[in-house]
């Protein structure tokens, strides 16, 4: 069931929550282009896992009120008031892609709140000091970030003319990516009902305007608003050897910032691996939250703090037609 959550200037956003509804308070942040509605693992593995995923739509998808030049560490308020809506002391943060870099701004402005985050497939920040930024990557992403620092308008037709044919056909950006893809992830998107989910994420996304995608990409390539130092809960950075969206080389860059950084680049993977990797994932933050102390558990909301949280049935496994993907 979609909630409406009321944020800080009058906004409203689109939250749905997963799994086990005393369970373990897990946030999940989508991709870019992405909304709630996916990657989200079978309802069974969350259960298993005890925990209780809450995705939502950030500003400007569907559902979500635009907040016109938010930065990355503007999510940090929305996860708060959705945290707050629910009664939620303490949780846990995972962002894929896009979603990556706003689970680490939340890991280091809210602290205390924050039991452990993971970040997949993440950018650094741009023009990262001691990093060739576009090094190893898609043309396609190389072109939106330069556009979004020195050229918005041709950014926001760019991105607003494929969200056209992404509403006319939900296949047609993984039709234009499909020449940038490597070996992995082109298996990943020849798999027949993955692809469909694919697409149907996408059309989701870009259904009423690329607005979402367009102050995304915009709030990646401008400072994101918060140290990496700052950091002091357990962080796993996760990443694909062969990722040509955001290349290995960022998450190294992190690891090396990051002071409780766990990095974990997986050879012969490519950016959507990190779909197939969540429940793997999702083991590591329950393994967290199991590892910190009684008193702080029963502090973090939901059924479970008290008792730890099962890890039967969390390996890896296959991916699902229920597991949603989003880059």
């Amino acid at each position: 069931m979609t909630q409406v959550v009321e944020a800080p200037g009058g906004r409203t956003l689109s939250v749905e929550t997963h799994g086990a509804p005393e369970g373990q308070p897990v946030f999940l942040l989508h991709g870019t282009p992405g909304s709630r509605h996916g990657p989200n693992p079978r309802g069974i593995v969350l259960y298993r896992l005890g925990i209780r995923l809450i995705c939502y739509d950030r500003p400007g998808y569907p559902g979500s009120s635009r907040f016109r030049a938010r930065r990355v560490s503007d999510a940090v308020v929305d996860v708060e008031a959705i945290a707050n809506h629910f009664g939620i002391d303490r949780f846990s943060v995972v962002g894929r892609s896009g979603g990556a870099p706003h689970a680490l701004a939340c890991a280091a402005l809210l602290k205390d709140r924050v039991i452990c985050a993971a970040a997949l497939g993440s950018l650094a920040p741009y023009k990262a000091e001691g990093l060739d930024w576009r090094a190893g990557m898609a043309k396609s992403n190389v072109e939106a970030y330069e556009y979004a620092a020195e050229d918005l308008s041709a950014l926001e037709a760019t991105l607003g003319e494929r969200a056209v044919h992404v509403r006319g056909d939900s296949e047609s950006l993984l039709k234009e990516l499909w020449p940038e893809l490597v070996g992995h992830d082109k298996n990943v998107i020849g798999d027949i009902g993955l692809r469909r989910i694919i697409a149907k994420t996408h059309a989701e996304a870009l259904r009423e305007s690329a607005h979402g995608w367009i102050d995304d990409v915009i709030a990646l390539s401008r400072p994101w608003g918060f140290k990496l130092s700052d950091i002091t809960a357990p962080v796993k950075l996760w990443h694909g050897s062969d990722d040509v969206f955001s290349p290995k080389d960022h998450t190294y860059w992190l690891a090396k910032r990051i002071p409780t950084a766990d990095p974990d680049v997986e050879t012969g993977v490519a950016h959507f691996g990190a779909v197939e990797n969540l429940p793997r994932i999702l083991t590591w933050v329950v393994k967290q939250v199991n590892n910190e102390p009684r008193a702080e558990r029963s502090a973090a909301g939901g059924g479970t703090g008290t008792r730890p949280l099962s890890l039967a049935g969390a390996g890896p496994g296959p991916v699902s037609a229920e597991v949603g993907v989003a880059r």
